[in-house]
């Protein structure tokens, strides 16, 4: 039995079947999934559905970040340290945008990510505690799946589930 489908049954979870985590999701699998469940905090996500978003989002930030940086330099005289121009202001409204747009599914991925561990979405705020929180975070979602994760499900008390093989 695959990992894909050693949650519930035989059958094999499919790329549009929402209600399942994709276990193995290829990059656009995972992109596509974080997009369609936009604000989703019930249910499960993968570490693969995880961490590839996680890689979209550093990639993009970054990107926007040198440019911003670039940008920046590219505005201030190196005679006088006066500001001569305002190109800096496109990418700076880039930059936000994009983080307001990404906040809410980002969160809720993180949500799902948790339970997909076996943990209360309530841990996010772990994320607020200094320094420690990140970590702490960090380390939940790193954590494998666990089969008590499952109790996220939407109908999950009306479905006998199978325990994860083991690696």
């Amino acid at each position: 039995m695959s990992v894909q489908n050693a949650q519930f049954d035989s059958a094999p979870v499919k790329p549009e079947d929402l209600s399942q985590p994709l276990y193995g999701a290829s990059f656009g699998q995972a992109v596509k999934r974080y997009f369609k469940k936009y604000a989703t905090f019930s249910g499960r996500a993968s570490r693969s559905e995880y961490w590839w978003v996680m890689l979209l989002n550093t990639v993009v930030t970054t990107v926007l970040y040198i440019w911003l940086m670039m940008s920046m330099a590219n505005s201030i005289d190196p005679w006088t340290n006066e500001l001569t121009g305002y190109a800096f202001m496109v990418p700076a409204g880039l930059m936000m945008l994009y983080s307001l747009a990404v906040l809410v599914p980002g969160v809720a991925l993180l949500v799902r990510r948790l339970h997909d561990g076996g943990f209360s979405a309530w841990f996010i705020l772990l994320g607020l505690v200094p320094f420690v929180g990140g970590i702490a975070i960090l380390v939940f979602s790193l954590l494998p799946s666990k089969p008590e994760g499952a109790r996220y499900d939407a109908g999950a008390q009306q479905q006998q589930y199978l325990p994860y093989p083991q690696a």
